[in-house]
């Protein structure tokens, strides 16, 4: 109850004794032949006593009316109490529930239309009821509503920039004022970096390339398109509709290469230099692209900050800073992380997205495409099931979700989309309580080596040239072995890494020298590594029993396997064994009569092992995933880790993440990829088949209690034996958790 509702209960319960005492006092100073004609009316009645003003019947009489006038007073109080609280009950009733923080948002919404110079209606269908029945049937957390996009126009009257000539009504206006009544966070898309028309009108803000050429479509960090449009316009959109926050796009995944003369004074105060390095060739290629990563953050920061100081509480992000695409120790004071992953490559890119934005620490989420393309085609929407199985990889890993539509480009939200969010969030909400902001049990830690992409990464940031495929044909290949997997760059393994009891390197040509030497007291002191790759098996030869032999060779080669030989042409490096274990060969064709090779090794070094394998299996698997590489992958980490806490019987479709609740439950969240979309060939899917039965054996310190499968709530049959629990899944649809209480 508010300060304002208890005053009201009080005065008015003053005053309602105040009356009571004033009728009790008007009736004490009345005609005693009044009072005595009431008691004879009552003991005539009664016919017990004799008609009589004796002083004891006046007395009884007196208090019988007394207790009554006390009686009536306090109905009456409590009459005035309780219309007071009815009017508290419903003041608070109507008054709008406060939307969650971003930090407490599990799903939400994302709509925008990024608005242009040949837009001739917008928000001329947008309605209060179409958008009161989204919410009432989606019920997300938040919005994210069309401004301004990459065209540089926005959707609201702006004042300061450049608004769509194609504006009829206050898109913004009527969508805020519809989610505050709802109690629905607003925020608004926002295209930053690239901004086309702000070049168009200022061809000084632009950025220019290295021949001199001026991008039509990204802004300068270095220039003043911050200060001069972009801090003004936000500061003007968030206070005109009270928005709640910005989601802001096209930041540093847009970012590119600078060499506009304000750029190359700030590095020529920077480095001393006069002239700006242009290829990989240069010796000063990674100084000048770090200098470039760094200008880009102070960028970040300041448009950050200064809405942070203008406006405390708004709650802002930079799309796809601090994840995969820029993995960094974060500086910026962003209220939460996020990124709009592949709307094709949807699952396999989440795999990725999710482990790492789960190592980061922060506020998190991933948000869908709801709709796709085939070849030759415009954008389709996605079915509900296809994007369930795509959600079910953001919950594994604890984050929060959302999914992008379109509007038409009058605004209006067309029944199939409703229908689709509806069903959507209904699959997410049945799994909130069990999977948002869950933890990991640390079992296999897979290294993405920032070290090595700020030096491989030609962009500012944007990893788009192959720089990770082997860090995803790593994470693929332990994924269909069922191992419980993180990924982690250096910043931030450095402290954990003795957390998790096996680490895994890809090809990683470059390590950050602190880290370096934190593996190596690591595998010294009891850990586990593996290294897939010959150039992160030659930063570690001194661990791995082998003397290398020349120079890595690009060679044909055929590598032998439990199950067939298969083909991995590549680069190699020849070993000779130095007191190492050979655990797999290669030969230059598949008659393995002649040419035998060391392919990968195992050997101690102190406390701990350390495999490598001296060929490009993670990249091949990546390009392949032939099952037979699949089977070297495993039966070299089953060597090194034989017993971890959780295994299963499984196809290699299904994925597993072992977590801890928020409030440190186990559960064990498995997802059935089965059927997940390919790009230019099977874009959308409409069914997951269903896969089991599913065998656990998950060890725990104790007997459990409960062994539940959810979010059916069936109780699974289960022993226990000798700190093990056994249990079987019948079935897994998308996505299933496994409660351990």
């Amino acid at each position: 109850m508010n300060i304002r509702a208890w005053y009201l209960r009080k005065n008015s319960a003053a005053a309602a004794i105040n009356s009571s005492a004033n009728f009790i006092l008007a009736t004490k100073i009345a005609q005693p032949a009044n009072i005595a004609s009431e008691a004879n009316i009552s003991l005539r009645a009664s016919d017990t006593l004799p008609a009589t003003n004796s002083p004891v019947a006046v007395c009884i009489s007196f208090l019988a009316i007394f207790a009554l006038l006390i009686f009536f007073s306090a109905c009456e109080v409590r009459k005035q109490i309780s219309k007071i609280d009815n009017a508290t009950q419903t003041q608070e009733h109507l008054k709008p529930k406060r939307p969650l923080p971003r930090s407490e948002s599990f799903f939400g919404l994302h709509f925008d239309l990024h608005p242009n110079a040949s837009d001739t209606g917008l928000g001329a269908d947008v309605s209060e009821e179409n958008i009161a029945e989204l919410l009432g049937r989606v019920k997300p957390d938040y919005v994210q509503y069309d401004c301004k996009g990459h065209p540089g126009y926005t959707g609201y009257p702006t004042k300061v920039g450049w608004p769509s000539p194609g504006i009829v009504k206050d898109s913004l206006a009527i969508w805020r004022k519809v989610t505050r009544e709802k109690g629905v966070g607003l925020y608004i898309h926002y295209s930053g970096v690239w901004d086309s028309k702000a070049i168009e009108e200022h061809p000084d803000w632009t950025r220019i390339d290295a021949e001199g050429k001026r991008d039509p479509n990204a802004t300068s960090v270095f220039g003043p398109y911050v200060d001069r449009l972009l801090i003004p316009q936000l500061k003007e959109v968030i206070s005109a509709y009270d928005l709640d926050g910005a989601w802001v796009d096209g930041e540093c995944w847009r970012a590119e290469l600078d060499y506009s003369p304000e750029a190359l004074k700030a590095w020529q105060k920077y480095s001393g230099k006069i002239r700006a390095p242009k290829s990989p060739s240069d010796p000063d290629w990674l100084e000048w692209k770090m200098f470039q990563r760094q200008a880009f953050e102070r960028y970040l920061c300041h448009w950050v900050d200064t809405l942070h100081e203008f406006r405390p509480g708004v709650q802002l992000t930079s799309n796809w800073m601090y994840t995969t695409f820029a993995p960094k120790p974060v500086v910026a004071r962003l209220d939460f992380l996020s990124g709009d992953y592949s709307p094709s490559l949807s699952v396999d890119r989440a795999r990725v997205e999710a482990r790492y934005l789960a190592s980061t620490g922060q506020p998190w989420d991933l948000m869908a495409w709801g709709f796709d393309r085939g070849r030759d085609q415009v954008w389709s929407l996605k079915t509900a099931v296809h994007l369930q199985q795509e959600a079910a990889v953001v919950l594994m890993q604890g984050g929060g979700f959302e999914v992008y539509n379109t509007p038409t480009r009058r605004g209006y939200i067309i029944p199939a989309i409703i229908d689709q969010l509806e069903q959507v969030a209904r699959f997410c909400r049945e799994r909130q309580s069990l999977s948002f902001k869950s933890r990991t049990v640390p079992q296999v830690a897979l290294l993405l080596s920032e070290t090595s992409l700020w030096d491989r990464m030609g962009r500012v940031f944007s990893p788009w040239a192959g720089e990770y495929d082997e860090l995803e044909g790593a994470l693929h290949a332990l994924l269909e072995l069922h191992y419980s997997v993180d990924i982690l760059a250096e910043h931030q393994l450095i402290s954990r890494i003795k957390e998790f009891p096996l680490l895994v390197i890809p090809d990683a040509h470059r390590l950050e020298p602190n880290f370096q030497k934190e593996v190596v007291n690591y595998v010294e002191n009891g850990g586990s590594l593996i290294l897939l790759g010959e150039k992160s098996a030659r930063l570690f030869e001194p661990l791995l029993g082998i003397r290398l032999v020349g120079e890595p060779q690009q060679i044909s080669a055929e590598l032998a396997t439990p199950a067939s030989p298969v083909s991995l042409n590549g680069r190699w490096q020849e070993v000779e064994l130095a007191g190492a274990e050979p655990i797999g060969f290669r030969y230059p064709t598949r008659d393995f009569r002649r040419g035998q090779a060391v392919a990968a090794t195992i050997a101690s070094y102190g406390k701990g092992k350390v495999a490598a394998v001296y060929g490009p299996v993670a990249l091949a698997f990546f390009r392949s995933h032939h099952p037979a590489l699949r089977q070297f992958i495993g039966n070299l980490t089953q060597r090194l880790f034989p017993s971890p806490v959780i295994m299963v019987e499984a196809p290699p479709t299904v994925d597993v993440a072992l977590r801890k609740t928020a409030d440190n439950r186990l559960r064990l969240h498995l997802l059935n990829r089965t059927g997940f979309p390919v790009p230019d060939r099977y874009n959308f899917i409409d069914y997951v088949p269903p896969v089991g039965p599913i065998q656990v054996k998950l060890a725990l310190g104790e007997k459990p209690r409960n062994v539940v499968w959810m979010p059916e709530g069936t109780r699974l049959k289960w022993r226990w034996e000798k700190g093990y629990l056994y249990t079987t899944i019948p079935t897994l649809h998308i996505h299933g958790i496994l409660l351990v209480d």
